[in-house]
């Protein structure tokens, strides 16, 4: 999943920046209206976290603007502001949640992950599953035919990216913009040490197995 943050203070950033990537999102951080805008029009995004308090373009205006240019991706504001006037006028704005600070990274994230389930309309269920292999996305446990699976949070993403995906071949390319930053060379063999990582743990042991590599093209994660 890939999130943005538009927030100016240096230390608020790096706080939630940390939060997200150890929690296997791809962050991409803006540090004023004018450029969180800009991403927030060319970048596919999961879900945004704005501060109102911004330099160049205020946070409101940014997400009115969004919504004005149709953007959809699901919004919840950050602001130092409690009155319920200010939460109010956040949500008229065209946001989709509202946290004032300070506040527990474990409440953002909680958030954070309501509002992509809602963008997904909900509908969709907690637990992927390809074969005998199910990937829980709220409790975060991988179990493979009983057998529950420990995953580094770079790990996780990537495989609930492939099952995401399940059946359909995804790309290097892909997979770094929607697993890493993309500060990330897309030459390097960052992907392949992963893929090498997530397949001794999901495959090793087992007679079928569900990572598959399609030379030349990218990765993917079926029953065969």
């Amino acid at each position: 999943m890939r999130i943005l943050i538009v927030e100016d203070d240096e230390k608020t950033a790096s706080f939630i920046i940390q939060g997200f990537r150890q929690a296997g999102f791809a962050v991409d951080h803006a540090v004023d209206g004018e450029d969180g805008l800009h991403l927030a029009t060319t970048v596919p995004y999961d879900v945004a976290v704005i501060d109102i308090m911004l330099p160049r373009l205020d946070g409101l205006t940014l997400i009115e603007e969004l919504r004005r240019r149709k953007v959809h991706t699901p919004i919840i504001i950050l602001s130092a502001k409690r009155e319920v006037d200010d939460r109010v006028k956040g949500l008229q704005m065209g946001s989709d949640d509202y946290l004032t600070k300070p506040f527990a990274f474990v409440e953002l994230l909680v958030r954070v992950q309501a509002l992509i389930r809602r963008a997904r309309q909900t509908s969709e269920p907690t637990q992927l599953s390809v074969g005998d292999l199910s990937l829980d996305l709220l409790t975060r446990e991988v179990v493979r035919a009983g057998r529950t699976i420990t995953l580094q949070p770079r790990e996780f993403a990537l495989l609930e990216y492939l099952m995401r995906h399940a059946g359909r071949v995804v790309s290097k390319t892909m997979i770094l913009e929607h697993v890493w930053d993309y500060h990330f060379d897309p030459q390097t063999n960052v992907v392949d040490v992963l893929i090498c990582r997530l397949r001794n743990k999901i495959d090793r042991g087992f007679d079928q197995k569900l990572i598959h590599t399609i030379r030349g093209v990218g990765y993917v994660l079926k029953v065969s």
